[in-house]
C-alpha cells in the first residue's frame, strides 16, 4: 500500500513534524511511504526522516536557492482555504499552495492520503479524490480553535473519510459536535519511539520541561512552582527547551524571582531524548494539551512525569502514582509545587515512578501506533466498498493493507547520489568519550578515529582506533577516547573516520550525542591540569568536543546579583602552588580597551578550596571609555601567583553564554548617559563584565 503525509513544512522541529517522522518510519516496515511538505525552508529536516521514507516538498522558500519560489507571481494572490491568522501556522497561504496543494491532490497514485493540520484538511476535503482514503488529522484539539477556523475545519470533516484525534476525550468531543456526519472520527495516539539513549540515573537533580514557549504551556506556573521547590531544595534546577513568544516574559520572570542561577531557558533542541536523560523529574504544567508527546518521551527515558490533569492527553497517558503524578488544575502554583517537593524529596518514589514510567511507554511504540492506523485503513476499505463500486484498486485495498512491503524509490539512470556523511552516536562517560557507528555507513577495512583540533595552525589530531563492539559487532563500531590516555589541548576538536594508515577522512555527523553523565559534574584534576570535555553537536550537525586544558580553574558556583554588585562563589581546582589562595588574595578584572582601566577586588576564603568575591559596579562605571566596554575576570591567588580562570567548564553545557543569563542593572554615567552593566559568560565559558550604551527609546 502507498501512504502519503501532507505536512505544511517538515523541515522544522515541531510535535506535528516528530509525529510525522515516527509515524512514517513505522508504516515503512510493510508500506511504501512519502511525506509531502508545502514548504521547504532549509536543506535538510531538522528531524531525519527514515531512508525508506521519499520526501518531497511543493515550494521551495529558501533564498538564494535556484528553485526559490517566493516571488512567485501566484505568491501575490491571496489562497481560498482558511486565508486567515491562526489556520496556517506561521507561513500564509496564497493561491500559490492553492495550485501546488490542488496539483498534488490530483496526481497522487496514494493509496491513504493523510493531512495533517486544518488548512490541509480542508484542501484534502476539497480537492481529494475518492480514489484514495483520505484521512485528515487533528494534532490539538476542538476547544482550541476558535472561529471561524472551528466552523470550517468542522465542514471540512464532512468531507474526508476519518478524522484522527490523538486522544479519546477529544474524539468524543468531535462526535458530538458533528453528530451528523459520516464520517469515521477516531482516537489514534502520537506514537512516539524509544530513543537509542541510556534511560535517567534519576540522580541529576535537575527539573527538564519543553515544548513551544506559549501561554497554553503555562511556564509560568512551572517557573512560580519551582521557586517554592527552590527554597527548600537549594541542590536542584530547572531546565526549559523550547522556543517561542513568551520566553521575553518567562526571562523577565526568572529574573525578578531571583533564579537566574537555578533557572535556564535552554533553547530548542533536537532530538530531545538526550535531553530528557539528563532530568531527574519531567514537568509538564500546561491548561491543555491535546496529547502529551512530551510525556511519552520522558517516560521512554525512564523519567517520572509531574503533569497538570489537563485536558485532554495528560489524564489518558499517566496512571497517578505508578508512572507519573496528575496534580488538579484548580490547585494552581502550590499544588503544582507541593508534588514537585513530593518527588524531588522522594528517591524510592522516583525510582518507582520512573520504572512504571518506561512500561507505559511501550504502548506509544509506533510500531503499535501504526497497526491501529492500518487496522482503521481496512474497516474504512470494507465500508467504502459496501457503500460504492469504486476503482479496481480500491476495492484491493484491504488486502493492500496486509503488508506489501516497501521498495526504495529508484534513483535515476546515470545518476551517482553523493553518500551521505557517516552519522555518530556519541556518549560521554565518567572515564571519557565513547563514539559509536553504524559499519554499513564506513569504508571497509581497519578505520581510525580522528579528532582534529579547529583552527590550529600545528594542525594537531588524535588518533584512536575504531573496533568492533563486544555486545553487537556486526551492527556497531566504537572508539573511545579516555580520558586517563588522551590528552586534548583546549578548543573544539572535529570528528572524523579514515582508513588506517591513510588521512582520508570523513567528518562525521552527528546522530546522538548523550551527555546526561556529565550533569553536575565538577571539572577533573590530574597531572596535566585542570580538565573537562564535552562532547556536542554543531549548528551544521556535525559531531564535535570541546575540551578545556589548564593548570588551574575557579569554578563558578553562584553568581548573586545585589543592587549596584555582583558576588561570585567558586571553586578552585589545580595542583599545588596553583591553588594555594592566600591572604592577599585578588581577583583581577581585565580591561579589554586598556590596560589603565584594570582593577582588582579583594578575596575572601570559603572552606577548604572555595573563595567568594564582590565587584561593585561603581569600578568599572569609574573606567567607563567607549560605547561598550568588557572586563574578564581572574583570580590571583596570592602574591606573584599566576592568573586563574573564572568561569564554568564543568558539566554538561557547551556554551553558557546562551542559557546562564544573569540579569543587568542600568545605571546613569555622567559622560556616556544611559549605562548598563551586566556580568556574563564568554564564548569560552568564562566570567567576565559587559558594560555598553543603553539606546535611548522614544
Amino acid at each position: 500500500m502507498k501512504i502519503a503525509f501532507l505536512i505544511n513544512n517538515a523541515y522544522g522541529i515541531g510535535g506535528t513534524i516528530r509525529s510525522t517522522t515516527n509515524l512514517s518510519a513505522a508504516f515503512a516496515d510493510r508500506h511504501d511511504v512519502e511525506v509531502v511538505s508545502v514548504h521547504r525552508s532549509r536543506a535538510e529536516p531538522a528531524l531525519p526522516f527514515d531512508p525508506r521514507v521519499r520526501l518531497t516538498s511543493l515550494i521551495d522558500l529558501r533564498e538564494g536557492e535556484p528553485g526559490y519560489e517566493g516571488e512567485h507571481p501566484l505568491t501575490k494572490l491571496p489562497g481560498t482555504m482558511f486565508p486567515y491568522s491562526g489556520a496556517t501556522g506561521n507561513m500564509p497561504y496564497t493561491a500559490l499552495q492553492d495550485e501546488r496543494i490542488g496539483g498534488f491532490l490530483a496526481r497522487t497514485d496514494a493509496d491513504v492520503v493523510i493531512a495533517t493540520r486544518p488548512d490541509l484538511n480542508g484542501y484534502l476535503a476539497r480537492d481529494g479524490r475518492r480514489r484514495y482514503l483520505r484521512v485528515g488529522q487533528e494534532h490539538l484539539s476542538l476547544d482550541q480553535y476558535r472561529e471561524p477556523l472551528r466552523t470550517d475545519q468542522n465542514e471540512a470533516i464532512a468531507g474526508l473519510d476519518a478524522y484522527v484525534t490523538v486522544s479519546e476525550a477529544d474524539a468524543a468531543q468531535y462526535r458530538a459536535a458533528l453528530p451528523d456526519v459520516t464520517t469515521t472520527i477516531v482516537c489514534v495516539p502520537n506514537g512516539v519511539h524509544a530513543p537509542a539513549v541510556e534511560r535517567s540515573s534519576l540522580d541529576s537533580r535537575v527539573i527538564v520541561a519543553a515544548g513551544r514557549l506559549i501561554p497554553i504551556k503555562r511556564y509560568d506556573r512551572l517557573v512560580n512552582a519551582f521557586a517554592k521547590v527552590a527554597a527548600e531544595h537549594p541542590g536542584w534546577t530547572l531546565r526549559l527547551y523550547g522556543r517561542g513568544p513568551e520566553k521575553a516574559n518567562l526571562r523577565e520572570r526568572i529574573d525578578r524571582l531571583g533564579l537566574h542561577d537555578r533557572v535556564f531557558l535552554m533553547g530548542a533542541v533536537s532530538p530531545i531524548e538526550t535531553e530528557w536523560a539528563k532530568g531527574a523529574v519531567a514537568a509538564v504544567s500546561s491548561d491543555m494539551e491535546s496529547f502529551g508527546m512530551t510525556i511519552v518521551e520522558a517516560m521512554h527515558c525512564g523519567v517520572p512525569v509531574v503533569a497538570t490533569d489537563c485536558p485532554h492527553g495528560p489524564g489518558e497517558i499517566i496512571t497517578d502514582g505508578e508512572d507519573g503524578l496528575l496534580v488538579p488544575l484548580d490547585g494552581d502554583v502550590d499544588a503544582y509545587a507541593d508534588t514537585l517537593k513530593r518527588v524531588v524529596a522522594d528517591e524510592a518514589l522516583r525510582e518507582r515512578l520512573g520504572a512504571g514510567a518506561l512500561k507505559r511507554a511501550d504502548a506509544y511504540a509506533p510500531a503499535v501506533i501504526a497497526r491501529r492506523y492500518e487496522t482503521l485503513f481496512e474497516g474504512l476499505a470494507k465500508s467504502r466498498r459496501r457503500r460504492w463500486d469504486g476503482p479496481a484498486r480500491l476495492r484491493q485495498l484491504a488486502l493492500a493493507v496486509r503488508r506489501r512491503p516497501a521498495t526504495a524509490p529508484a534513483e535515476p539512470e546515470g545518476s551517482a547520489p553523493t553518500p551521505p556523511a557517516p552519522t555518530a552516536h556519541a556518549r560521554a562517560t565518567a572515564d571519557g568519550v565513547t563514539v559509536l557507528l553504524d559499519p554499513a555507513e564506513l569504508p571497509a577495512g581497519p578505520l581510525d578515529l580522528i579528532v582534529r583540533l579547529r583552527r590550529d595552525p600545528g594542525k594537531r589530531q588524535l588518533r584512536v582506533p575504531v573496533l568492533p563492539s563486544a555486545d553487537a559487532p556486526d551492527t556497531v563500531v566504537r572508539a573511545t577516547l579516555d580520558r586517563a590516555e588522551h590528552t586534548l589541548p583546549e578548543g573544539r576538536w572535529d570528528c572524523y573516520v579514515a582508513p588506517r594508515g591513510t588521512n582520508k577522512r570523513v567528518r562525521l555527523a552527528a546522530r546522538l550525542v548523550e551527555q546526561a553523565a556529565l550533569v553536575g559534574r565538577e571539572p577533573q584534576v590530574d597531572r596535566r591540569g585542570v580538565t573537562a570535555c564535552i562532547p556536542y553537536a554543531t549548528a551544521d550537525g556535525f559531531l564535535a568536543l570541546r575540551a578545556w586544558l589548564r593548570p588551574a580553574h575557579a569554578e563558578v558556583d553562584a553568581v548573586e546579583v545585589g543592587e549596584g554588585a555582583v558576588t561570585v562563589t567558586a571553586t578552585v581546582y589545580g595542583v599545588g602552588v596553583a591553588v594555594a589562595v592566600g591572604p592577599d588574595a585578588r581577583v583581577l578584572a581585565v580591561s579589554r580597551e586598556d590596560s589603565a582601566y584594570d582593577f582588582s577586588v579583594p578575596v575572601h576564603s570559603v572552606g577548604e578550596r572555595g573563595v567568594r568575591f564582590t565587584v561593585p559596579y561603581g569600578e568599572v562605571m569609574g573606567r567607563r571609555s567607549v560605547e561598550h566596554d568588557l572586563w574578564d575576570l581572574r583570580l590571583v591567588p596570592g602574591v606573584g601567583a599566576e592568573a586563574v580562570p573564572v568561569g564554568r567548564i564543568g558539566g554538561d553545557v557547551v556554551e553558557r553564554r546562551k542559557t546562564d543569563l544573569v540579569p543587568g542593572e542600568v545605571f546613569d554615567h555622567a559622560e556616556r548617559g544611559r549605562t548598563r552593566v551586566k556580568p556574563y559568560f564568554t564564548v569560552g565559558n568564562e566570567l567576565a563584565l559587559s558594560v555598553r550604551d543603553v539606546e535611548e527609546v522614544g
